[in-house]
């Protein structure tokens, strides 16, 4: 639109891509009905990365908000052995003080639009704002403002440390959506009706805000995407990463320890997490070793009141392929193999594998490998996450990418193309990108996206809620509604 209102200064004239926030002036770009305003503070520089997100000092002048903004530290995460992640996780670290920041997308004319503020993932450790997946285009093309964020990652948002703060990472998000909601009528957009969205790591931080003091009445929908509602550390498990943190850095268990190190060390010190073993006397590690951080609970998001919003649940059929089918391991996965991740992840283990193998007589052992860690990782999670809600809406998506020799099916991470509506993206094609070299379906975009867009317009994405009659949204290339696939061995 022509004209915004500034959040502070009421009805003054704006340019289109001139808009005053709670901090000052920004001036973005404009370009086929979307208007776009990136790296913009929501909160200060983090000079102290164990504290938590203060308020961003006011700026004279106008800021340029016309090209990304630094993103968190980060170790660099480029692919998945045969599979070119790259557009998941962004560039990595691009280094600068101000990167607690957010990108916005806003239709050219409009006021009081829905908003979708987007967490993005990556295991906790890494990712960023400045992915090519989330490009919010599409969402403000069809009357949606899109907000995305970045958060602190790693040491410095999620470890567990004596004497300071617990989850900073998540705080930054509930930071941000404050932001949001003093800032979004500048932009267009309804502070009132605002949907809190994320994946993997992303969608894991969205199912503990659900049931988060802090985050209450700052949004009114949430979209799970391929997030785990069981999938927050106990302390007695994140004490161990805090444990193994120190050993590695020499340095004490503590805020003045950790506090010494240089940033570069932190992130260097990161990928030798990984693996640890978390499993107590109480919980498996939720997360299967894949990720050394979640956020630290002393009860799981699905075991808190999360009824308190709309909630949209969604996974993807092959979740666990991304893990196994870029680096070979799909194929020559053995029985042993899933008999060591079944024990991994529940107390019977041959009962567990005996139900999967009813339900899929004809499988190799890859795949019943892979459908239990899906399973674990998010299927059961958000399953049990929508069952707490009691009225949320659940879908699955199952068309197959052709990626890494057809292997990579519908495997995590493979949903999001489609929920940004942007298939036309090169680095996403290829034998080695995540659509693989075939053309995927661009009627299948229409119908994710439009439904992402349905729910943070009216809270129905399309289809019946789960329910007692348990029916779910099945997205392929043709796509209909059937009975949700039964977790009950869980």
């Amino acid at each position: 639109m022509g004209t915004v209102r500034p959040a502070v200064t009421g009805a003054q004239q704006m340019s289109d891509t001139l808009v005053t926030t709670t901090s000052g002036a920004v001036r973005g770009t404009s370009s086929g009905g979307v208007r776009r305003f990136l790296g913009i503070p929501y909160a200060a520089a983090p000079r102290d990365r164990f504290a938590p997100p203060a308020a961003h000092p006011p700026w004279s002048g106008v800021r340029d908000a016309t090209r990304p903004g630094p993103t968190a530290p980060q170790p660099r995460r480029d692919g998945f052995a045969a599979l070119d992640m790259s557009p998941f996780f962004g560039p990595g670290w691009v280094r600068g003080e101000d990167y607690l920041t957010v990108n916005v997308w806003a239709p050219q004319s409009a006021e009081g639009c829905p908003v979708m503020v987007f967490v993005h993932g990556g295991g906790f450790v890494s990712g960023s704002s400045r992915s090519p997946l989330y490009d919010g285009t599409a969402f403000a093309r069809d009357g949606v403002v899109l907000v995305t964020l970045n958060y602190r990652l790693g040491i410095a948002g999620f470890l567990d440390v004596p004497g300071a703060v617990r989850n900073r990472g998540l705080l930054d998000v509930i930071a941000a959506l404050r932001w949001v909601r003093d800032n979004a009528e500048a932009f267009g957009g309804d502070p009132g009706t605002v949907t809190l969205a994320g994946q993997s790591a992303g969608a894991t931080l969205v199912a503990a805000l659900l049931g988060t003091e802090q985050a209450a009445g700052l949004f009114h929908r949430a979209i799970v995407q391929s997030g785990n509602g069981l999938g927050a550390f106990s302390p007695e498990q994140a004490a161990v990463v805090t444990r193994a943190a120190a050993s590695a850095l020499g340095v004490e268990a503590s805020a003045a320890g950790f506090r010494a190190v240089p940033e570069e060390r932190l992130v260097e010190v990161t990928p030798a997490l990984t693996g640890l073993n978390l499993r107590t006397d109480e919980a498996f590690d939720p997360l299967v070793g894949l990720t050394p951080f979640s956020v630290v609970l002393e009860r799981q998001p699905a075991e808190a009141d999360v009824a308190g919003v709309d909630l949209l649940v969604g996974s993807t059929a092959e979740e666990g392929n991304l893990y196994l089918a870029p680096q070979g391991h799909l194929g020559a996965s053995t029985a042993e193999d899933v008999r060591a991740l079944a024990a991994r992840v529940h107390r019977a283990p041959e009962a567990l594998i005996a139900a999967y193998r009813a339900q899929r007589p004809h499988a190799a052992q890859g795949e019943l490998r892979s459908a239990i860690l899906g399973d674990a990782l998010f299927t059961v999670g958000g399953r049990r996450l929508a069952e707490a809600h009691g009225g949320a809406y659940v879908y699955e998506f199952a068309w197959r990418s052709s990626a890494v020799d057809g292997q990579l099916g519908a495997a995590h991470g493979v949903e999001l193309p489609f929920v940004f509506d942007v298939l036309d993206l090169p680095v996403l094609r290829g034998a080695n990108g995540l659509l693989g070299p075939d053309r995927p379906p661009a009627v299948l975009a229409e119908e994710v996206h439009g439904a992402w867009v349905s729910f943070a317009a009216t809270g129905d994405p399309g289809w019946p809620r789960l329910g007692s009659d348990g029916l779910v949204r099945r997205f392929d290339a043709v796509s209909e509604t059937v009975p949700a696939r039964d977790l009950s061995m869980w």
